[in-house]
């Protein structure tokens, strides 16, 4: 198997947990916490079919090579890939509202809950709200994603068997 068929099968999976999260675990718990976890595992899926995409451009000599870093590989996802191959531009920039949301909750002093909603606050008190109709509206976008970048690596997979 190669390891843009690998990244595709890892966010499938992925997404499967962030929609099992939204829609059975946290109603019942009704936990904000778990909107952060959701959030990451949304990201992650994201992510992970970004990697599948620019793998199988990569092999197919499209885009030029790129360092392993999520910086350079979502830039030439952006300027490359993205308009090469008529993708939503709006999955792009949900990917970089998650990685905010995320980078937040890494270096946020203070969270809190408040109404069915997990707030996370800076050093200089700007206020990020996860909410659970924000999070399921991502994960629509999300799947959409992923499942066209099921499509697009699916094109030539007759070469790999």
């Amino acid at each position: 198997m190669e390891k843009f068929q690998e990244q595709r099968e890892k966010s499938k999976k992925t997404i499967r947990i962030a929609d099992h999260i939204l829609t059975v675990t946290y109603p019942l718990l009704k936990d904000p916490k778990l909107l952060v976890s959701a959030t990451k595992n949304i990201f992650l899926a994201a992510e992970q079919a970004m990697d599948s995409v620019l793998e199988h451009e990569r092999l197919f000599k499209r885009i030029p090579a790129y360092q392993d870093n999520f910086e350079s590989k979502f830039r030439v996802f952006r300027e490359k890939v993205v308009p090469r191959n008529n993708l939503n531009p709006e999955h792009a920039k949900m990917m970089m509202e998650l990685k905010d949301i995320l980078i937040a909750h890494q270096k946020s002093p203070m969270e809190f809950s408040r109404k069915e909603k997990y707030v996370i606050c800076s050093d200089n008190y700007d206020l990020k709200t996860l909410s659970e109709k924000d999070l399921k509206k991502h994960l629509g976008n999300a799947k959409i994603f992923i499942e066209q970048a099921s499509l697009l690596t699916q094109k030539n997979e007759r070469i790999f068997r």
